[in-house]
């Protein structure tokens, strides 16, 4: 085909040029396999106008959606060692690292930053799903740390964005060391009486659950979210029976008192904004 490129006029030639589509023009809904067109997204919040499933975020935007524009600081998440225990299985983990950063272009799986909700100064760290599932590790760990000091420096609220599979296993006891000293960080916002909010997001499990993220003064889930420890598949196959519908589902642990509210992701920041006037005026 040479001999067409040389004689064709530049004009003709673009007719026949491949044209490039962006990769993420279309975005394919999980529950109902609706083609969502991104801009359609992006107006929605990423939730399906067929179905109204909420689709997962990345951490920049759950900050772009939740607080006010232009006030959103982010800060520098702690650097830790990227492979404590030289840890492989069928790949080495400093490699699956390293693919991970590549990939999302994120240091780790918690991205935290301040800003304003309404015009109210607050502290947020959200999980991003995208890097390692959201995984709790040495860097996710110091980063919710350090975010919560930041929060008891500057006496503001502090919010959590749960989106998480558990402890990060090629970590090791280093990983689940991370939930008790989370845990212990919190009592001091408690003692501060700075507010404590948790979202609960799809999914949310694991050691995240099992430590940090069901200790908030209130739990907000997102709707149809899974929360809980252990899959529901793994627990029905455990215990041999089958489990209820709707098991461990947002609004199962709603009727069941695991959570306080489910909250359309439309509603989250006026919601946050409520809650967060609530407490600090009972804190006066």
């Amino acid at each position: 085909m040479n001999w067409f490129k040389n004689i064709v006029p530049p004009g003709i030639k673009k007719i026949f040029k491949k044209r490039e589509v962006p990769d993420n023009l279309w975005l394919k809904c999980p529950a109902c396999d609706s083609m969502i067109f991104h801009t359609d997204a992006e107006e929605s919040l990423f939730v399906c106008p067929e179905c109204d499933f909420h689709l997962k975020v990345s951490a920049e935007t759950r900050f772009s959606q939740l607080f006010d524009e232009g006030s959103i600081s982010y800060i520098d998440c702690p650097n830790v060692p990227a492979d404590p225990l030289k840890f492989r299985d069928q790949k080495k983990y400093i490699d699956r690292i390293k693919d991970a950063r590549s990939k999302t272009g994120k240091k780790d799986s918690v991205l935290i930053g301040s800003g304003a909700i309404n015009s109210t100064n607050v502290v947020m760290a959200v999980h991003d799903f995208s890097f390692m599932g959201g995984s709790l590790g040495m860097a996710a760990g110091e980063s919710i740390i350090l975010a919560i000091e930041t929060a008891l420096d500057k006496k503001y609220p502090f919010i959590l964005c749960a989106s998480s599979g558990g402890a990060r296993m090629q970590e090791g006891i280093l990983s689940l060391m991370q939930m008790p000293r989370t845990t212990v960080m919190l009592q001091s916002l408690r003692e501060e009486k700075l507010p404590y909010i948790v979202i609960l997001t799809n999914p949310t499990t694991g050691g995240v659950t099992a430590s940090y993220a069901m200790l908030g003064d209130i739990h907000i889930a997102e709707p149809k979210a899974l929360i809980g420890f252990a899959g529901p598949r793994v627990i029905g196959n455990t215990i041999n029976e089958s489990l209820p519908d709707g098991f461990q589902k947002s609004e199962y642990l709603l009727d069941h008192g695991m959570v306080d509210m489910v909250v359309h992701r439309k509603d989250l920041k006026s919601t946050i904004s409520k809650i967060i006037d609530i407490l600090l005026n009972e804190k006066d």
